[in-house]
């Protein structure tokens, strides 16, 4: 079992999500280089993944995790949930309005733009 503060930061982790995924630092640390390593401990678990679906979950950071694998990757790798995500803080973005006057603007500086009408040709012409 991993003690608490032995993380390692490890070239490769995906870090363009909202959390960093370290499954593929943990595989190397317990000596599997291959995605398809990580079938068979699984299936011992109880989780049926197809090799498809683990290369997704060893490549990529995922999207949504179901927390049966989660504790199942936990209990193969002898780590908690924390060994193999780490939250990621990014600064938010500014939003954007359309107006392009920035922010000082007050709602009553902003005036509609008058609409302007065509009628339709006449055809009979």
């Amino acid at each position: 079992m991993r003690s608490r503060g032995t993380r390692r930061t490890v070239m490769g982790t995906d870090s363009k999500g909202p959390i960093d995924w370290h499954l593929r630092a943990l595989m190397a640390e317990a000596g599997m280089f291959q995605t398809t390593e990580l079938l068979a401990p699984l299936r011992e678990q109880g989780i049926v993944l197809s090799r498809e679906q683990v290369y997704r979950l060893v490549t990529k950071a995922p999207e949504r995790l179901n927390v049966e694998v989660l504790a199942a990757l936990c209990r193969v790798f002898g780590c908690q949930p924390n060994d193999l995500i780490t939250v990621v803080a990014r600064p938010a973005a500014a939003k954007k309005t359309g107006t392009g006057r920035g922010r000082d603007t007050a709602i009553g500086d902003l005036r509609p733009v008058r609409a302007r009408l065509h009628r339709p040709a006449d055809p009979g012409r």
